[in-house]
């Protein structure tokens, strides 16, 4: 795997069984490759942790948030391989169409999840005709290095028959300390990098590690690094160590050592979970119910969004964001349901320009929002590129997908902005090997 140098780019209480999480970014980590795993603290539901009280309100096509200029195709796609074929404007029209179907374009943008540690046949058929984006993998998935391995290669053969000829997004949690699906690199936590003799070197190896363990099993991205800014020791994301430092600048300095590192060896980083867990208290679990982080505005821009910008200056792939809800940017909507957070904090204000990328689309957080398929579409609606069905069961991303394309065709969501976010995932997509 390479990544080109012009792309520089909680609760303690839930115990998850067999590396179950209901989310990547908050779930809690497992340790497995033995056949067995061993439970890790949860995360947040979502996004790596967040939690709060508040339930989020079910979004609607409009939204209160100034909205962004609508992105053309090519927005902020980076070219992660040079020499790979490059989205053209279409999301990588089939089979030399000028127009992907609704249907085409909405499986560019899920990530599918399965039980057990075989792919099922639903799953590969979805992969073979181009109606999926990437597969995530959870301890259950897992039982050797070398089983994984084989799992990767039946996956990608289902791919190399597919129209859309471009790698898929083969991702996991591999965040280190107690947040990994694989057994091996990065041992230490984020927090035990802070506390090291030389951080900065203990986060470069940790990147190094994270992304040299991955790329050995066929991966290519990492939902690592957390870049959360914890307030109060013993919270959510201190607790489960999951968090560099109380200082932003600490979390930025070694965020950017860990992503910087790791792309190096070919697997994207993914910075999470914006606009940051760091305000969540111990017993916060947006996994499993609503969560309001009333921070105000200047804690969440001069101390959880302050990591964010080196993050993008140093060429991170992906972006996940939190499905807390914070009234100072957004009263009603948790952050990845919110046009307001999503566009204007992330997009316009930080500068991101690469993919963005949901918590777990079951979250208990998102609760009030209704079904899959709506869930979906309010994400979409807000300016989520990437749908993390992550429920194992391909079910979920069915539905999901199906939500999209109807939404798509009956002009709910805008063709031109929703090409333009499967043409940032095509994009990443492109420079992966």
């Amino acid at each position: 795997m390479s990544l080109r140098t012009g792309w520089v780019a909680t609760a303690l209480a839930l115990l998850l069984a067999s590396g179950a999480v209901a989310s990547c970014g908050s779930p809690p980590g497992t340790i497995t490759g033995t056949g067995r795993t061993t439970a890790a603290p949860a995360g947040t539901g979502s996004p790596a942790a967040p939690a709060g009280s508040a339930p989020a309100a079910t979004p609607t096509a409009t939204t209160t948030a100034t909205p962004a200029p609508s992105p053309t195709p090519s927005r902020g796609a980076p070219t992660l391989n040079p020499t790979a074929p490059q989205p053209t404007g279409t999301a990588g029209s089939d089979e030399g169409t000028d127009e992907p179907t609704p249907a085409q374009l909405a499986g560019r943008r899920i990530v599918y999840s399965y039980p057990g540690l075989t792919p099922p046949p639903a799953l590969l058929a979805a992969i073979r005709a181009g109606l999926a984006a990437g597969v995530i993998f959870f301890g259950e998935n897992v039982s050797t290095p070398d089983q994984l391995r084989s799992v990767v290669r039946q996956l990608r053969e289902a791919q190399q028959q597919s129209p859309v000829q471009v790698p898929l997004l083969l991702m996991t949690d591999q965040e280190g300390g107690l947040v990994r699906r694989l057994p091996g690199a990065p041992e230490l936590s984020a927090r035990r990098i802070g506390q090291a003799a030389d951080p900065v070197a203990a986060a470069t190896a940790a990147g190094t590690g994270a992304g040299t363990n991955l790329a050995g099993v066929g991966l290519n991205v990492n939902l690592a690094p957390v870049l959360d800014v914890y307030d109060v020791p013993g919270n959510f994301a201190d607790r489960a160590e999951r968090s560099f430092s109380s200082d932003p600048e600490v979390v930025a300095a070694l965020g950017t050592a860990f992503i910087k590192a790791q792309q190096r060896t070919g697997v994207a980083a993914t910075a999470k979970h914006f606009p940051g867990l760091g305000t969540a208290p111990a017993n916060s679990n947006t996994d499993t119910g609503p969560v309001t982080l009333p921070a105000g505005l200047s804690r969440l821009r001069d101390v959880d969004e302050a990591p964010y910008p080196d993050a993008v200056a140093a060429g991170v792939g992906l972006v996940m964001l939190s499905w807390a809800v914070y009234p100072a940017l957004d009263p009603d909507r948790p952050a990845g349901l919110s046009s307001t957070v999503v566009e204007r904090e992330l997009r316009e204000r930080i500068g991101f320009e690469g993919v963005t990328i949901t918590d777990a689309l079951e979250a208990g957080a998102l609760q009030a929002v209704g079904t899959t398929g709506q869930r979906a579409v309010a994400a979409a609606l807000a300016g989520m590129d990437l749908l993390l069905c992550s429920a194992r069961d391909t079910g979920q991303g069915e539905q999901a997908a199906a939500a999209l394309a109807e939404a798509l065709s009956s002009g709910r969501l805008d063709r031109e902005e929703f090409t333009a976010a499967a043409d940032r995932v095509t994009a990443l997509r492109s420079g992966l090997d």
